[in-house]
């Protein structure tokens, strides 16, 4: 399972939607910054989010469950691409269809290569 994402502008033609999910922790996201529109659900200190059910989800998290009411593609990214994998595999054994699950495997180094947008991270007291 693999995808890419786009550096530069929002195309101008109509998009499937994507949901992008940073699986890194919150320390990592606020020495690099994170991807533009991705939400951060940390998996190593978090194993069971995906397992949650959307109240529980967002009473922890502070937003709704990612792809549960929104139709697209879902992709994960770390740092380098393993955590990306194992939280694609993970959200496949949760319920997620494996069809709209996808892995940037470049994850967030290739990003930073590419020069893409980066938006500083606030941990608005996450995880409670």
């Amino acid at each position: 399972i693999t995808a890419s994402l786009p550096t530069g502008s929002p195309p101008s033609t109509p998009q499937k939607s994507l949901i992008l999910i940073d699986v890194r922790e919150p320390a990592e996201l606020t020495s690099t910054g994170i991807i533009p529109s991705a939400v951060s659900v940390p998996l190593a200190s978090q194993p069971d989010a995906l397992f949650l059910t959307e109240e529980e989800f967002e009473t922890r998290f502070g937003f709704p469950k990612p792809g549960v009411k929104e139709d697209g593609e879902i992709v994960f990214y770390c740092k380098a691409g393993v955590r990306a994998r194992a939280a694609a595999q993970l959200a496949v054994q949760a319920g997620y269809e494996a069809e709209r699950i996808g892995v940037y495997d470049g994850s967030w180094l290739d990003w930073a290569r590419k020069g893409g947008r980066v938006e500083s991270y606030r941990d608005a007291n996450q995880f409670n």
